[in-house]
C-alpha cells in the first residue's frame, strides 16, 4: 500500500513547490532521497545487553533492524578504540521513509514535553536537514515500562534539493514544525502563529 504522505507528495507537493521555486520541470522539485537514524552510545556500546536493546528499540521506530556502527579510530581522552562499537544506524528509503515522517511529524514530536519547534538552521552545506531528539521515547512504537535508559536520536534527512531555500520549502510541505514556519503550530491543534516568541533550539 502506498504511504499516504508520498501520495500527498505527488498530488499536491510537486505542484506547489514548482509554484514556490519557480520550477518549469518535475524532475526538478526536491524530493527526500533517504533518512539515517543514528544512536550514540558512548560507553554502553561495549555492553551486549544495552546494546541489544537499542538495537530492539530503534529496529521499532524504524521498522527495519539496524546496523552497528564502528569508530574509526583510537581517542584516549574519549575512551574510544578503532573497531569497537560507537552505537545504531538506519538508513529508510522509499515507501518507509515516508511512512516515518508521517509518524514523526504527526505523532512523535508533538509528544515532546515543552516542544518549541525544530530550527531550520539544521541545513548543512549539502542542502541536507539535521537534528536531533533527546528521548527516544516520544515514539509510541517503544515501550517505556521495557526501555532500560533514555537515548538520544540524531535524524537526518538527506534531500535532493540543489539550494538551502528548496530544502526548507520541502520540510514546510510535509508540515515539519520549523521555528520560521507560521503554520507549525496545527500540528498540535493550536494556532501558534505568533513565531517571535518561539525559542529556538
Amino acid at each position: 500500500m502506498i504511504p499516504r504522505l508520498k501520495t500527498t507528495y505527488q498530488k499536491e507537493i510537486v505542484q506547489k513547490l514548482m509554484n514556490t521555486l519557480s520550477l518549469k520541470n518535475k524532475n526538478e522539485v526536491p524530493k527526500v532521497k533517504k533518512i539515517i537514524l543514528n544512536m550514540g552510545l558512548g560507553e554502553d556500546a561495549s555492553d551486549n545487553k544495552k546494546l541489544k536493546s537499542c538495537i530492539d528499540d530503534l529496529s521499532l521506530i524504524a521498522g527495519q533492524k539496524p546496523v552497528i556502527t564502528k569508530f574509526k579510530k583510537s581517542i584516549s581522552n574519549f575512551k574510544t578504540r578503532k573497531g569497537s562499537s560507537a552505537g545504531v544506524k538506519v538508513t529508510l528509503r522509499s515507501y518507509k521513509m515516508y511512512e516515518f515522517i508521517d509518524r514523526l511529524v504527526n505523532i512523535a514530536l508533538p509528544r515532546i514535553k515543552d516542544f518549541r519547534g525544530l530550527s531550520s538552521k539544521g541545513i548543512d552545506s549539502s542542502n541536507n536537514y539535521s537534528f536531533g531528539i533527546k528521548e527516544h521515547i516520544v515514539f509510541p512504537e517503544v515501550n517505556f515500562d521495557k526501555v532500560d535508559k533514555i537515548r538520544g536520536l540524531d535524524i537526518t534527512i538527506v534531500t535532493t534539493s540543489v539550494n538551502k531555500k528548496g530544502t526548507l520549502e520541502l520540510l514546510k510541505e510535509f508540515n515539519f514544525p520549523l521555528t520560521n514556519n507560521k503554520n507549525w503550530g496545527s500540528i498540535n491543534g493550536k494556532n501558534k502563529r505568533n513565531t517571535k516568541k518561539l525559542k529556538k533550539n
